[in-house]
């Protein structure tokens, strides 16, 4: 082996990097701002749950015990509800995770030592169950008995506590962010690469058409993954669809669509293959970690939660759970499938914009 040679190789390496900006930025960007995000961000210590609270005793005692529980941080309350049927309709749509019930005889239970507070959680999230049994260990206030009243936990949804349950929902969404922005995002690359822009350009076709004829092929691929991922997570690990299939596969298209805007944007940006799929990394990375998949959404500080609100599989996340875990529709969690299709028209606009019929 000539060392001269293979060192004129690796200088003639170096400046090839040196000259590729994108990927010279990555190379420090990437795990620096990785490592600080995912430090600060990754957390399960869950605080913070978003909670309704049907007190229907109305007494100091039933009041000092709420305070006595939002002290703990675990919970906050968002909501008030004077009935559990209240409770349940908001944890249906996924606007609490957490409800307390404090029945009118609140005061004799306390003084017979009988169950006397009811916590209802929402056990499609198992972190969300695993925090909320922290306040069954809450001592009622004034009670010094042997025996004291009890504070019960009713988890809904997964009472059995299985992870595939909470898992291969959000699977869905994991599948589709990886494999339709890393399609799309080497599409137009690819094109250029290979010479075909050249050809596309002396065509009549427009932008439009061109970015839309390039996402429908991919927007067939990701319902077929979805029916794989969902047939496997019915059949072989006995995961409940609770909703309606049809705002199953809705929640699909939004997630679908808006992943495929945002690779088709990446792909007018990116110089090479090779920059498409770093780019797309980028994103896979925090997507995965800061939606909710894998570490609890509530114990991430404020700002890595502003972070995970930009992302599509957040949002996907929470309306996927929702239908086949409680049962919830699209049109009762509207605010999510909204957030998803403004998403879309935002980066499809942007990508078209981006997109000149002319070869760089």
């Amino acid at each position: 082996m000539n060392l001269r040679r293979l060192w004129a190789i690796v200088i003639k390496e170096l400046r090839q990097l040196r000259r590729d900006r994108v990927t010279a930025a990555m190379i420090v960007g990437i795990p620096t701002i990785q490592l600080l995000m995912f430090g600060f961000a990754i957390n399960l210590d869950v605080r913070g749950l978003k909670a309704a609270i049907a007190d229907q005793a109305h007494t100091s005692a039933s009041r000092a015990v709420v305070q006595d529980m939002l002290a703990t941080g675990v919970i906050v309350q968002k909501e008030s509800a004077q009935t559990p049927d209240d409770l349940m309709q908001a944890l249906k749509r996924g606007r609490i995770s957490v409800g307390i019930v404090i029945p009118p005889d609140f005061e004799r239970r306390l003084a017979e030592n009988r169950e006397a507070v009811q916590v209802l959680v929402d056990g499609s999230d198992i972190s969300v169950q695993n925090a909320a049994r922290q306040l069954a260990q809450m001592p009622l206030n004034g009670q010094n008995s042997l025996r004291p009243a009890q504070i019960s936990v009713v988890s809904f949804y997964n009472p059995e506590r299985r992870s595939a349950v909470n898992v291969v929902p959000g699977l869905v969404g994991v599948i589709l962010t990886m494999t339709m922005i890393l399609f799309t995002a080497v599409a137009i690359v690819r094109e250029r690469e290979r010479g075909n822009l050249e050809l596309l350009i002396t065509t009549p076709v427009s932008r439009t058409e061109l970015m839309v004829g390039k996402v429908l092929p991919y927007i067939v691929i990701g319902l077929v993954q979805t029916t794989i991922v969902l047939l496997l997570g019915v059949l072989v690990f006995q995961v409940p669809t609770r909703g309606h299939w049809i705002d199953v596969y809705g929640a699909t298209m939004l997630l679908i669509m808006a992943n495929l805007s945002l690779g088709l944007l990446i792909s007018t940006r990116a110089q090479s293959q090779f920059q498409a799929m770093q780019m797309s990394f980028f994103l896979l990375l925090p997507s995965i970690l800061l939606s909710g998949f894998m570490f609890p959404f509530a114990g991430m500080p404020k700002t890595a939660q502003w972070i995970a609100e930009v992302l599509p599989l957040t949002h996907f996340m929470r309306l996927n759970r929702g239908i086949m875990l409680r049962g919830a529709s699209l049109m009762d969690m509207w605010q999510e499938a909204l957030i998803l299709l403004v998403f879309t028209i935002v980066m499809m606009s942007l990508a078209i914009m981006r997109f000149s019929k002319r070869l760089d």
